[in-house]
């Protein structure tokens, strides 16, 4: 497999953006809640690539576990990028890069990296068997693809309240409209298999939000990227909702969020894929 000499016109649009309540839910995300499915097979002396890399919270983790290694932030977004780097020089870490990339066309030679790791960033891309195809490049023999993604169709909740019916109708909505696949977590091993992987560990990981301040937390979040992130501006320009129909979306939310017997749960299909 050989670099592209072009890279690809993305078709897909981020559906989140980087609001205050979409980094409020990614910078709470750790390797220990968000990569666990992973962790066993990292070794101190590991090249990692951290593909999608966000506020770096992730990537922060990884570089701790391969302190005689290397991990590489990459992300499209070339703001989010200040952000992570501050992540990683607030807890000294010095064997960490951060640089803009479009997973389609990474800017790497083959076999560069010991693992590639990519979290919640298929379900966003416009091509993510040819995104696959990229980080296997990139991982040498032997190596690992490890990727995570959410499934929303499988998200659980109780109570019932029929405003996050909604949501979830809403949402999958608009994240197609933009290009994306939101019930990505069951397509990843399909997708992995026509990228080309034939040595594929498949496992699913949950988020769970039941107490007090776990459901207030969340409800929150949702609630405020329903009215005010990209998200809100993307559901409204696309014709997929109006204001009071997100008002009443983020009504829903904060109803689920007062309920004693509330409980959530947010399914990922998880993959290790040998190179």
């Amino acid at each position: 497999m050989s670099k592209p000499q072009q890279p690809p016109a993305e078709t897909a649009v981020y559906t989140h953006g980087h609001h205050e309540s979409v980094l409020r839910s990614h910078t709470w995300r750790t390797a220990a809640n968000s990569a666990a499915y992973l962790l066993g097979s990292l070794r101190p002396h590991l090249r990692i690539l951290d593909v999608g890399c966000g506020p770096g919270t992730i990537t922060a983790d990884l570089a701790a576990l391969v302190p005689d290694g290397h991990v590489t932030g990459v992300d499209r977004a070339p703001g989010i990028l200040d952000q992570a780097r501050a992540t990683t020089a607030g807890r000294g870490l010095d064997n960490v890069t951060f640089a803009v990339a479009d997973v389609h066309a990474l800017d790497h030679a083959d076999d560069t990296f010991d693992v590639v790791h990519a979290h919640q960033v298929l379900q966003h891309v416009g091509d993510p068997v040819r995104a696959l195809r990229e980080m296997r490049r990139v991982c040498r023999p032997g190596g690992i693809v490890a990727v995570r993604d959410s499934d929303y169709e499988a998200m659980t909740w109780y109570p019932h309240v029929p405003g996050l019916d909604d949501w979830l109708d809403l949402y999958r909505r608009v994240a197609r409209a933009n290009g994306g696949e939101p019930d990505a977590g069951r397509r990843l091993k399909s997708w992995a298999l026509e990228a080309g992987f034939t040595e594929i560990t498949a496992s699913a990981g949950t988020w769970c939000y039941s107490t007090p301040e776990e459901r207030a937390w969340w409800s929150g979040l949702w609630a405020d990227r329903t009215v005010a992130s990209a998200y809100a501006e993307r559901a409204t320009a696309g014709g997929h909702a109006d204001q009071d129909q997100l008002a009443a979306v983020a009504a829903a939310w904060r109803e689920w969020g007062r309920a004693e017997d509330g409980w959530f749960t947010v399914l990922h299909g998880e993959l290790l894929c040998r190179v």
